[in-house]
């Protein structure tokens, strides 16, 4: 990726970003990591209710750079290029982020790790999960066009593949089932973040 790609791709999803909230002087990044349909994207608009910060939703994201996205490898490298230098950035000027995607591969959240090292805020890692049936029950609804609220538009094949990729988080982290009540994690992640960051 050029620089002055990478600079035009975060300008533009600048521009999607809905007003900010206040900067405060220890903001946190929070990684959510989880497979499509286990409730992801809920989860993280649940916690920036109490956690006041801003959701970067990759799947809102990509449709903002690619009208029609296909979801190829070179695609998704151009998104995350741009979406990790916009967490750098937001967090940088006191803004604490939390970051909403698939982030299942360690490698991949290694490079998360290394934003939160460089700007030194605190790192929060969040795994989200579900029963499969709930998934399957999610991932088909949403097929059929019964959910209005999500951007995602990954099905049962897709769950599938990722879920063979999906590697373990290494590091220490919240796990949520999101089949049950979510808030007393909430209150753990909110508890944590405001702590003295490290």
């Amino acid at each position: 990726m050029e620089a002055d790609d990478v600079t035009a791709d975060v300008k533009k999803l600048r521009e999607g970003l809905q007003e900010l909230p206040e900067a405060t002087a220890h903001p946190v990044l929070v990684i959510i990591s989880g497979l499509p349909g286990t409730g992801k994207s809920h989860f993280s608009r649940k916690l920036a209710e109490r956690l006041p910060g801003v959701v970067l939703e990759s799947d809102v994201f990509r449709k903002q750079l690619f009208r029609y996205p296909v979801y190829s490898s070179w695609e998704s490298q151009r998104l995350f290029a741009a979406l990790h230098r916009l967490t750098e950035e937001l967090l940088i000027s006191g803004i604490t982020v939390i970051l909403d995607a698939t982030n299942l591969i360690e490698q991949h959240r290694e490079h998360l790790y290394n934003i939160a090292y460089r700007v030194k805020v605190k790192l929060i890692i969040v795994q989200v999960e579900a029963p499969w049936e709930v998934v399957s029950q999610r991932l088909q609804e949403r097929s059929m066009g019964a959910v209005v609220d999500g951007h995602s538009d990954a099905d049962l094949i897709v769950y599938q593949r990722m879920m063979s990729q999906a590697e373990k988080i290494r590091r220490n982290h919240f796990s949520v089932d999101t089949s049950k009540d979510i808030n007393p994690i909430i209150s753990k992640i909110v508890r944590e973040a405001r702590k003295k960051s490290a």
